[in-house]
């Protein structure tokens, strides 16, 4: 025989959700989905990693950013790299400049930022290996939040050729 379980305009009762192990269960995964779509508050987009020819000790990966809330992309790491630093490339001058950012990078909330070519990027400099055309290359980006909660994304940027253009993303 069928149980029938009211449930009130407010919720579930107290009464309810212990005589039905389903209903609670069902609430716990829901309530545990729901926690892990605020934590993933930044997306990247159409990541990529420049390749490289033999003996090329550095390279750049290029992405848009987008943090809903708001934060800084504070550091980035890479199995295929000895070291993975935040950079700008910036005119001073007639001169252009390249720079780590330490302080991270301003992800302004629901603003994409376009790591590219030319501006910013992620350096991934001591490269272990040549990274060719068709390889994927891993690389986890921190994001700290506005609450000072850290984020950390897993990225699977393909590897394109040294002739990608620094104007990809056209709007």
């Amino acid at each position: 025989m069928n149980k029938v379980h009211r449930l009130s305009r407010d919720g579930p009762t107290a009464h309810t959700l212990h005589n039905n192990p389903m209903l609670k269960h069902s609430l716990s995964l829901l309530a545990a989905l729901q926690a892990l779509s605020v934590q993933a508050q930044t997306t990247v987009a159409e990541p990529w990693v420049r390749g490289t020819v033999a003996q090329q000790m550095a390279t750049g990966m290029f992405a848009r950013i987008t943090s809903v809330n708001g934060g800084k992309l504070v550091a980035a790491s890479s199995p295929v790299a000895g070291v993975v630093e935040i950079h700008e490339m910036a005119m001073q001058g007639s001169t252009m400049k390249m720079r780590a950012l330490p302080a991270g990078l301003d992800l302004p909330a629901g603003k994409v930022i376009e790591l590219k070519p030319g501006g910013y990027h992620v350096m991934l400099m001591d490269l272990k290996q040549q990274l060719k055309v068709g390889d994927t290359v891993p690389v986890t980006l921190v994001v700290e939040g506005v609450d000072k909660a850290r984020e950390t994304i897993e990225v699977k940027a393909p590897v394109k050729a040294l002739t990608t253009p620094s104007t990809q993303h056209k709007h």
